[in-house]
């Protein structure tokens, strides 16, 4: 049967290792860890209503948002069924089943959040994500990934071709002379109190004043 992706990738993540992930992404630590990073990135917006996330698995990010900014509006685009559907019983987020690169923006939202997602697909397919991050977004983009100032593949357990660092927000910036960069940060591993994986997030801004 013919694969109905168009990337390997998004096969990898829709079927049994994504369902996997779910498994081993859960817990009250991963939430308090999320507040702790959300908790920075918001006190340096203004004015956020709404906002949506490129592959949000089981909305833990959203829940930390939905915890900091009350009555927020929230959307998810997530591949993995699975997760989709946990995201459904959530219960308050506009669930889009589907794959990143077969998203159609529908209406902008103040703030774009790409969390550990943009490392995992396919590399020719990034300008066209960029492009749906900036067109996605009102005001503010946020992007959390493994930081590299040139791009690197490096295994993913077990897997080759599904793991990539690069200084994604710097293409961004690049790609999009109106983004400013607002704030970066980063979370390491060995953190005793909110430990994330090595994750370097970057706060970019649309509003060139």
């Amino acid at each position: 049967m013919a694969s109905t992706y168009q990337t390997d990738q998004e096969e990898f993540w829709a079927g049994e290792f994504g369902d996997q992930y779910i498994e081993r992404n859960q817990g009250q630590q991963i939430v308090a860890a999320n507040l702790s990073l959300f908790s920075r990135v918001i006190e340096r917006t203004a004015d956020v209503a709404s906002a949506i996330e490129f592959g949000a698995n089981i909305g833990l990010n959203l829940e930390a948002l939905r915890i900091l900014r009350p009555g927020i509006e929230l959307s998810a685009i997530e591949i993995n069924r699975k997760a989709a559907e946990v995201l459904q019983r959530r219960g308050g987020i506009k669930v889009y089943p589907q794959s990143i690169l077969e998203f159609k923006p529908d209406y902008q939202r103040d703030l774009v959040l790409i969390k550990g997602v943009l490392i995992h697909l396919n590399p020719d397919c990034l300008p066209q994500v960029y492009d749906l991050l900036h067109r996605t977004s009102k005001r503010y983009i946020c992007i959390a990934e493994y930081y590299n100032p040139a791009p690197v593949e490096i295994p993913y357990r077990g897997n080759t071709g599904k793991l990539f660092k690069r200084d994604f927000a710097g293409e961004m910036l690049d790609r999009f002379p109106g983004l400013r960069l607002v704030d970066y940060g980063f979370l390491y591993r060995r953190d005793p109190n909110f430990a994330q994986d090595d994750i370097t997030w970057f706060l970019l801004d649309k509003n060139e004043t």
